[in-house]
């Protein structure tokens, strides 16, 4: 292996530990829920599910995991406080 890759390497290690570099603006995942598989979606600051109790009251336990999971990597407004 080069000098080159081994520097990139070091880098990324190092990158993948400083989670605060990172903003998500916007992506779509598929969530393997207990029964069906949902799409969820983040753009411009809103989440979406497919999933129906998303549909009635606009947060499901797909998003709150999800916003759990990227803490510190969306914008603060977005992010769950506990």
């Amino acid at each position: 292996m080069d000098y080159g890759m081994i520097s990139k390497i070091e880098k990324a290690k190092r990158y993948a530990e400083q989670r605060d570099r990172i903003r998500f603006v916007s992506f779509h995942v598929t969530f393997d829920g207990d029964n069906n598989p949902h799409t969820v979606t983040y753009s411009q600051g809103q989440w979406g599910c497919d999933c129906s109790f998303f549909q009635s009251r606009g947060v499901c336990s797909h998003t709150m995991a999800l916003e759990r999971i990227l803490a510190g990597m969306l914008p603060e407004s977005m992010n769950v406080d506990s």
